[in-house]
């Protein structure tokens, strides 16, 4: 199966490409080049508008669930419906993200994740690259709409079982570096080349600094759920907007962070080195009312999805909108978030090679967005996955 994309403004690693054209064969991207260069024919043709760009596909690090389905449900189905809904907000790849929960439910939703990659990762749906694990071993003065209940301290042999359980998808994990066996934890997560992320922590400065010079490499999203800046201590958040090997997640929805925030975060952490999540929940996509996160209610209304106390409960944040609140929060160009929403998740995920930006022999995976930053195509691995209204 072929598909061409024509008259196409496009957004390659370095430059712009002006009316140009794309020729996907299969799961990958054939050729790109000037229009006058593209092929008569294709088994399906594209013709973009002016008001519309081509970018890679978005890859979400952080999301829990949407359109009704959340990764604890430890079901393929609901991995399978995440990855049919996200294409409509042009997120092509993400981590199944899980979260504090008793090890049996856990260990499910692992055993799900990794069934359905196995089987049911098809092309013309976003691409399940592993699974986020958040929690359980995180700092409970800082669980946010973690199950305080179900927190325990890092542990290794605990990790070891989970790990050989997902079938070795686990690529993240949130942890509080400060807790019993949390540098234990670093040192083996290093070791088997997933990235530790420090988050739900109440690390000081010092304690945020041991574990990124052992060689975390993320801070989970950003300011929320973290020892913040204080003028004597400057904390978790501080130690990640200090060091340059760290990322950062950003939930960009205007209520998590203030934009305020979210560009001074931007001037300190700079473009290469912020990445967009969305940290959204089942009730993404949906009507407001009333939901379940991790055996908790949690109510939505409007953009905000909260526990009863009023502790924020993920998002419903859609990718495309945080793309367009960052250039709106910031002044930053599209360009700028397509590499904080793209680029940088494919390359602190070690799949560059294949994912994060428009380019011959990688995956077929693009949205065309319209000025407006609504999706109006999505492609997943060569497939239309989704065609906007």
């Amino acid at each position: 199966m072929t598909i061409l994309i024509k008259n196409a403004t496009i957004y390659l690693d370095d430059s712009t490409l002006h009316d140009g054209y794309i020729l996907i064969d299969g799961e990958t991207i054939k050729e790109i080049g000037p229009m006058q260069q593209a092929p008569e024919q294709a088994d399906e043709v594209i013709t973009v508008m002016t008001n519309e760009v081509v970018l890679p596909g978005f890859i979400d690090m952080h999301i829990h669930g949407a359109g009704g389905c959340d990764a604890m449900d430890g079901t393929e189905e609901a991995v399978a419906h995440m990855a049919e809904c996200l294409p409509k907000e042009g997120t092509t790849s993400f981590l199944a993200t899980t979260m504090t929960q008793s090890p049996e439910n856990i260990e499910q939703a692992l055993q799900a994740i990794h069934q359905y990659s196995q089987s049911g990762n098809i092309p013309g749906r976003a691409d399940v690259i592993g699974t986020h694990l958040e929690g359980p071993f995180v700092n409970p003065s800082k669980a946010g709409a973690q199950p305080v209940q179900y927190i325990i301290n890092p542990d290794i042999e605990l990790f070891k079982k989970w790990y050989e359980v997902s079938g070795h998808t686990i690529k993240q994990v949130t942890f509080a570096p400060e807790e019993p066996g949390g540098k234990e934890l670093v040192e083996l997560l290093v070791q088997e080349g997933i990235i530790p992320s420090i988050g739900h922590t109440g690390a000081t400065y010092q304690e945020a600094t041991e574990a990124i010079a052992l060689g975390a490499s993320q801070a989970t999203h950003l300011f929320n759920q973290m020892t913040g800046l204080h003028h004597r201590d400057i904390g978790a958040a501080g130690a990640s907007l200090m060091n340059e090997n760290i990322y950062a997640e950003l939930i960009v929805d205007g209520i998590h962070v203030s934009p305020e925030m979210v560009n001074l975060s931007l001037k300190l952490k700079g473009v290469d080195r912020t990445i967009l999540i969305t940290d959204a929940m089942r009730a993404k996509g949906l009507s407001d009312g009333k939901y379940d996160l991790g055996g908790q209610d949690v109510f939505v209304k409007g953009k905000e999805a909260r526990l009863e106390d009023g502790a924020l409960a993920g998002s419903i944040l859609k990718m495309n909108d945080a793309l367009k609140n960052m250039v709106a929060f910031t002044g930053c160009s599209l360009r700028d978030a397509v590499q904080m929403a793209a680029v940088n998740p494919a390359k602190q995920l070690n799949i560059y090679d294949k994912k994060g930006s428009v380019a011959v022999g990688k995956d077929a995976d693009l949205v065309i967005l319209d000025q407006d930053y609504q999706v109006r195509t999505t492609i997943c691995r060569g497939k239309i996955a989704y065609r906007g209204e």
